[in-house]
């Protein structure tokens, strides 16, 4: 069992990306995601052409999205990999069309470093690496030498054995201690603190109990003093709680955003972009942020 204990410190207030930052209030961010893939859990073949996926972010733009996050290659639990030349054939045309064209910052989720390079070179500000910056050796160094934003996610083994038997004795304190580890390698590969951001990885490696301790458990992580993002969205945990494994997961997935939000992380990652802002501005609205 980890022994790992989180010192308070500051909630963070901003988070520097590549040509701007992102100022965090009361109320989570929303970031969206276009998933430019054919096999995605949720959304997959939706907006697997370019212009399917383009129009999704300029919605999610005018409902309100503070971020668009766009991957093209799934992780969902017992995912194959995507060879490098398909990634880039998915995600580069998307990125191009939406250069110029939105106005809020754009990230790559991506774990292969050449993605992430070419992502940047066409506009993005941010990498999301589910790998925590490890599946690709030269990962650090391309978020280091292009100054992006970084989002580094704890997942234990690859999507496709996490699902067999995650094993934890202490599942909030051990991916502590993985993330403020991480953050730390990124520091010393030359990423500036500024630009780091923290993900527990919901999903990734965990059962749905350790899904639900690591959301009750939330405001742990706030306290390592980087940001968090969560991305929770349509997952399975949320049709075990349901007990349904057919049924719409949106209004569960609103659920733990607003528990998430209470918990003060700053960044949600959610397929239903509309829905989740709504829903946040009635919920401060009518006082679910504490004083």
């Amino acid at each position: 069992m980890s022994s790992f204990e989180a010192k308070p410190v500051a909630r963070a207030s901003r988070w520097q990306l590549k040509r701007e930052t992102l100022h965090f209030g009361e109320l989570p961010l929303v970031m969206g995601i276009v998933n430019v893939t054919p096999d995605s859990f949720s959304d997959g073949g939706h907006h697997a052409e370019v212009d399917a996926a383009v129009d999704a972010a300029l919605r999610m733009e005018d409902a309100g999205a503070s971020l668009i996050d766009i991957g093209g290659e799934s992780t969902r639990p017992y995912s194959d990999a995507v060879a490098l030349d398909e990634e880039l054939q998915r995600v580069t045309p998307v990125l191009e069309k939406l250069s110029g064209r939105l106005a809020i910052p754009l990230s790559i989720d991506t774990s292969k470093a050449a993605v992430a390079r070419a992502a940047i070179e066409r506009g993005a500000q941010i990498i999301n690496d589910v790998t925590g910056l490890e599946g690709d050796p030269a990962m650090l160094d391309v978020a280091a030498e292009t100054q992006a934003g970084v989002c580094v996610m704890h997942m234990q083994g690859r999507p496709q054995t996490m699902q067999d038997d995650p094993q934890y004795g202490d599942v909030t304190a051990e991916i502590l201690g993985y993330l403020q580890a991480r953050a730390e390698h990124c520091l010393a590969a030359g990423i500036k603190p500024e630009r780091i951001c923290l993900d527990p990885g919901i999903g990734f490696g965990k059962t749905h109990e350790h899904n639900l301790t690591l959301i009750r458990d939330a405001q742990q992580f706030s306290q390592l003093g980087w940001p968090i993002l969560v991305g929770h969205s349509r997952k399975g945990f949320v049709a075990k709680v349901l007990g349904d494994k057919t049924r719409d997961r949106d209004a569960g997935t609103l659920g733990v955003s607003l528990a998430l939000a209470r918990s003060g992380v700053q960044i949600l990652r959610v397929h239903n972009v509309p829905l989740t802002v709504d829903a946040l501005k009635l919920f401060a609205a009518a006082g679910g942020i504490a004083p």
